[in-house]
């Protein structure tokens, strides 16, 4: 069966999808209205797409298929079988036929309903040329052994194909008797040698890759597969391995700015740390200094109105003289002053960095509330 334009599948298709009958399911009908359709050829009748017009005029569930997926079925649903070897599927699909022999009527288009040649094995082509060495051309079954240089037969057939934009254009199909690899010229009615990749053509039948272009140039075949050169590939790698390098590289700079950036938190925080501390410690010694420049020996007696005599309560300093230094006394020179408070008394340790010294002491008997008493 010779192929057609892409386009033109299309439009069968949509013809196919398109066509609907009034007819009931078995239902009466007509074998007159059974025809091919004008511009695709497709044969048309009046019953349902999944039935044919019997000879007793009644609709009929088609009895074979010729497609693996028939349109109009549902699915899921029961499908007519397909033809077995030997045997072919008409248009109608009324039922499985027998191969007709080189010379019997065969219906258009349908080169797979002629029987093969004995040499089938030599003459056969793509769909595009014959199906096992044999052609319908004219509505006949023709074997395609032409030769070159020998007299052949031609049919040409136009079709109506639609472009993108929606327009009509008249796609002609030629078909002939030739053997693989020769074409028959409309013209001469003769075999004569398909042409190489830019020549110059008129139809798609002369080249040979079957595919004669806008400009009138024999371009590749529109399903052959597309080769790239190696340099393609070197640098498709290249580009692939090139991509992987730049991002590794990107992430290690980014990680190592977001390095250096927690690095350098870390050291103005330990800086920050440090410079505390040597705060903590400056008012250390500051305060030790401070207390140790006092003397060791105090008043022998502090009055109720003495600023010294406040300075000192029974938690330590007062909140207005907490500015005034403690005052270390000498545990071996007491100044003699006893102040009756219920503190214990506290001593500073061997390193002399606590100055703190409870004045006064417990006294044997009940203490009184005394603001200042002292003995000289």
């Amino acid at each position: 069966m010779l192929a057609l334009l892409p386009l033109t599948l299309v439009l069968l298709l949509t013809c196919s999808s398109s066509y609907a009958s009034d007819t009931p399911l078995n239902g009466p009908c007509d074998q007159a209205d059974t025809k091919l359709e004008t511009g695709t050829y497709q044969l048309l009748s009046s019953c349902p797409i999944t039935q044919f017009c019997n000879s007793n005029g009644q609709c009929q569930d088609k009895g074979c298929r010729r497609d693996e997926f028939p349109f109009g079925y549902p699915s899921g649903g029961n499908l007519p079988p397909k033809c077995p070897q030997g045997q072919f599927c008409p248009d109608e699909e009324d039922a499985c036929q027998p191969l007709l022999p080189v010379g019997s009527p065969c219906q258009l288009n349908r080169n797979d309903e002629c029987e093969a040649p004995p040499d089938f094995k030599q003459l056969a082509g793509d769909l595009t040329q014959n199906f096992n060495g044999s052609v319908c051309i004219n509505l006949t079954c023709q074997w395609a052994n032409a030769t070159l240089g020998q007299p052949c037969l031609v049919e040409n057939v136009a079709y109506i194909g639609y472009a993108a934009d929606g327009s009509e254009f008249i796609d002609v199909v030629s078909r002939g008797n030739c053997v693989k690899g020769l074409y028959c010229d409309a013209v001469a009615l003769q075999c004569m040698q398909t042409k190489a990749l830019g020549a110059s053509c008129a139809a798609n039948k002369e080249c040979a890759s079957n595919n004669c272009d806008t400009t009138l140039k024999c371009a590749v075949s529109a399903d052959s597969p597309q080769h790239f050169g190696v340099w393609v590939y070197v640098v498709v790698f290249i580009a692939i391995l090139g991509g992987m390098v730049g991002t590794l590289v990107t992430l290690f700079f980014i990680h190592r700015k977001d390095r250096d950036q927690d690095r350098s938190k870390r050291l103005q925080y330990w800086r920050e740390q440090n410079a505390f501390r040597q705060n903590i410690m400056q008012m250390r010694d500051t305060a030790r200094a401070s207390i140790l420049s006092l003397p060791r020996d105090g008043a022998s007696t502090v009055g109720t109105n003495s600023p010294r005599g406040s300075a000192y309560s029974r938690v330590g300093l007062t909140s207005e003289d907490s500015s005034l230094p403690l005052v270390q006394h000498a545990a071996s020179n007491p100044s003699g002053l006893r102040n009756q408070v219920s503190d214990d008394d506290r001593a500073a340790d061997d390193s002399g960095e606590e100055a703190l010294i409870t004045t006064g002491k417990k006294s044997r008997r009940k203490p009184t509330r005394r603001t200042s008493v002292g003995r000289i």
